[in-house]
């Protein structure tokens, strides 16, 4: 997990190139979800982190968006009730 507020843009823009970033998270509501997704991008800078997959988000204990990972959400909303 790093922090938007770590990275230039720059060094940002380069990670997501690579392949090295491919999810965005909100690190107070801990939720996790695509580069693209409209929520995401709405969040501010200083609560926006990034993984590089969804292991990795789960691991700090981020759910999926209900928004761009309905299917994802959905099964993860199911094994919590």
């Amino acid at each position: 997990m790093v922090g938007h507020w770590e990275l230039s843009d720059v060094a940002l823009r380069r990670e997501i190139r690579n392949g090295n970033i491919l999810f965005a998270g909100n690190r107070k509501l801990k939720i996790y979800g695509l580069l693209h997704c409209k929520s995401g991008k709405k969040m501010k800078r200083e609560n926006r982190v990034f993984f590089s997959t969804e292991k990795e988000a789960v691991q700090y204990g981020f759910r999926p968006c209900g928004h761009c990972m309905k299917s994802d959400y959905k099964k993860w909303k199911d094994e919590i009730i």
